[in-house]
Parts: C-alpha cells; sequence; structure tokens
C-alpha cells in the first residue's frame, strides 16, 4: 500500500499508486493534496508507504480524517513517510492518530530539505476512542529531519500505553491530547521570538538552530487543532502567504 507524488514548478505528478491508498488534488488557489487509506486506519502488519517530493514548488498536504490504528495481538502496523523538498515549501497538517487498544504502531518519517526549502509539519495524538484512555500497547517512533544533507534532528523513541497513562495520572493533567511541530523556515530566530510573542513558549530549536519545534497539549480536539491552526497561520504569514481553509470541519 503506497502512493508518491510529486510537483515540478507547481505542476502536480502522480509518480506511483497501489490500493487501497487513495489521494484528492485540488488547486483552486494552491496546490492541495487530501491523503486517504481505504478503512481509514492501519491494520495488523501493514505497511504504507507515502512518498512527496517537491522541486520548485508549494504545496499543503492533509489526511482526508483520523487515521486509526487497529488492535493487534503482535505485529505492528508501519508508516512510512518520506519526504525531499527542494527550493520549496511543504505544509503538511495530519489529522489526528487513533491508537486503539491493544494497538502496535511503528513510525518512520525521513524529511530531506535544502538550503531554500520551508515547512510545516504536524502531529496529533489522541487518548483512542472516546471510552478509551491510552489503552494502547506501544507505539514507536523514528522521525529523521536533513537541513542541507546533514542530520538536523532525530526522533527515536517508544510510547507504551500505560507509561503515558500513570504519567498523565501522577501529575493530574486534564490534557490528553498532543499536538507536535516541527518547522523550518527562512530566518528561524525571527520566528522563533513570534511564537514566543504569542506565548507558544514550549517552542524552540533544533541542535543547529535551522528547524524549530514545539509540543503542545490540550482536553479537546477543538482545542488543540485551534492551537494547531493559529501557528500554522503564523508560519504562512511569514512566508507572505494568506489564511487556507483545509475544507473540514
Amino acid at each position: 500500500m503506497s502512493i508518491s507524488i510529486g510537483f515540478e514548478k507547481d505542476v502536480f505528478s502522480l509518480e506511483k499508486l497501489k490500493l487501497p491508498t487513495r489521494h484528492y488534488y485540488f488547486n483552486d488557489t494552491e496546490n492541495y493534496v487530501k491523503l486517504l487509506s481505504i478503512g481509514e486506519g492501519i491494520f495488523p502488519k501493514d505497511k504504507i508507504k507515502t512518498y512527496i517530493k517537491l522541486e520548485d514548488s508549494t504545496a499543503i498536504i492533509t489526511t482526508e480524517s483520523a487515521t486509526k490504528v487497529y488492535p493487534s495481538k503482535k505485529e505492528f502496523g508501519i508508516n512510512y513517510i518520506n519526504i525531499d523538498l527542494k527550493s520549496s515549501n511543504l505544509e503538511v497538517l495530519n489529522d489526528e492518530l487513533i491508537l486503539y487498544k491493544d494497538s502496535k504502531l511503528l513510525q518512520i518519517l525521513r524529511l530531506n530539505a535544502d538550503e531554500n526549502s520551508t515547512f510545516f509539519y504536524s502531529d496529533i495524538l489522541t487518548q483512542g476512542r472516546s471510552y478509551e484512555h491510552f489503552d494502547f500497547d506501544s507505539m514507536l517512533v523514528r522521525n529523521k529531519f536533513f537541513c542541507e544533507k546533514k542530520l538536523e534532528y532525530f526522533e527515536n523513541f517508544e510510547v507504551l500505553g500505560k507509561d503515558l497513562k500513570d504519567y498523565i495520572k501522577r501529575h493530574e493533567s486534564e490534557n490528553y491530547i498532543y499536538l507536535k511541530i516541527y518547522i523550518k523556515t527562512n530566518d528561524n530566530d525571527k520566528f522563533l521570538k513570534e511564537l514566543h510573542s504569542n506565548d507558544f513558549d514550549s517552542f524552540t530549536f533544533t541542535k543547529s538552530k535551522k528547524m524549530i519545534l514545539g509540543s503542545i497539549s490540550a482536553n479537546s480536539m477543538i482545542e488543540i487543532k485551534k492551537l494547531q491552526k493559529k501557528i500554522w497561520i503564523l508560519y504562512r504569514e511569514k512566508l507572505n502567504k494568506e489564511e487556507f481553509c483545509l475544507g473540514k470541519q
């Protein structure tokens, strides 16, 4: 199950499509792609591969709906994403990830950006279905971000549902939805100050200051999406772009 899409000088191309992955492409005002897996989820042993390549282009990519990860006795579902940017701008706003009870997920993200590229990439993790509370088994994350062919940021960790549940209980936190955002602009110093001036104090530089990243938590999906949108608007303003409607509720 895989899809490979590209943009060269803002011209869209579908290079590979293997069902049940699907896509919708719109270009009324900007290049905009919605990605969809039939069944809207990841089952045990699934290997969903997404390849995105931009050259001298700009694009917005999102998911059609929340990604559900179904229960598994042993096998992991795998979500692999590879992104390559050359003199381009990419904005990725993933809908929430819903890990069902006893589910297992391996997420691998590899993003390459050259000196002239910018990006906004966001992920959302929920507590599971409405009647669940971090009852998933395990989520493994392997995220690598390369800037100018050098590794700028590497995430390599495992989250156990029971540990996350215990953490929230110990800290008596009412927040159970998490948003992670990764950003590269053409002036990270200035943009980080802009984020801090808007009270997004959790954001900071990566080791060489070629990226900005931050995490935010909230107690409702409405609130987390509102915060995601606010930061995205600030990012687009930095690029002299107007607010964009994703066409979702």
